[in-house]
């Protein structure tokens, strides 16, 4: 049997090294719908942390007592359960963002991402792990997200967390940025084309960090080795 993998391991794998929306592409349908904007993109990622930390949560609580050939039904069931949650949250409070996201807010509860960790972690593993491992994979995807949104709107119609009050309340105004109403913006960026344009150019930016990241690594034992093998 494998070591349990430690709490800085499971956080940092969620958010980077195996970030599940630039490694294994999951999630892609709300990535590319939603990311008009860096504020839909926030709101979306929020959503799917939320529903992720908590189904993880409860699937790892039931994990000893759902018999193994229903535990795929009873998975879904708790994601449901959740999103549904997140929905009526959004619609009390967030009514404007919820009619922009609406439709993805539901979509949620298909998310291969989420039946994902629920399958692959949250029913091997403890509560706490399972919560840390939801947490950081949720994380991961609203940095994706948030991103995405934020180039895509950025490019496309020269301002930055436009609409921010709508997730985050007044206050949120003033971190709303804007190159004027004369900026010509790159249509393609809000386009669908746009969307896997950005994608793409994120998850070069992520593998070029981690060949550079490893050859820095294997240059340092390299240079650590040295003086061991010239003792000899």
């Amino acid at each position: 049997m494998s070591a349990p993998q430690s709490y800085g391991h499971i956080l940092s794998s969620g958010v980077w090294s195996n970030n599940q929306s630039l490694v294994a592409l999951l999630g892609l349908c709300p990535l590319l719908a939603t990311t008009t904007s860096a504020t839909n993109g926030l709101g979306m990622g929020l959503a799917t942390t939320a529903v992720i930390v908590c189904s993880n949560g409860t699937v790892s609580l039931v994990r000893n007592l759902v018999r193994p050939e229903i535990r795929i039904p009873v998975f879904v069931l708790v994601i449901a359960s959740f999103v549904t949650l997140v929905e009526l949250v959004m619609q009390a409070f967030f009514y404007d963002l919820y009619q922009v996201l609406g439709l993805f807010i539901s979509l949620i509860v298909v998310n291969c991402m989420i039946i994902g960790r629920a399958e692959a972690f949250a029913s091997k593993n403890r509560v706490d792990r399972a919560l840390l491992d939801g947490l950081a994979v949720g994380l991961g995807a609203t940095l994706v997200l948030t991103t995405l949104g934020g180039l895509r709107e950025f490019v496309g119609q020269g301002t930055l967390f436009h609409q921010a009050d709508l997730l985050l309340g007044d206050w949120a105004k003033a971190i709303s940025l804007s190159l004027g109403a004369d900026f010509q913006g790159a249509l393609i960026a809000i386009l669908p084309p746009g969307a896997f344009i950005g994608l793409g150019l994120m998850i070069a930016l992520k593998n070029l960090i981690d060949r550079r990241a490893k050859r820095r690594a294997a240059a340092r034992a390299a240079q650590a080795a040295r003086p061991a093998v010239s003792s000899a």
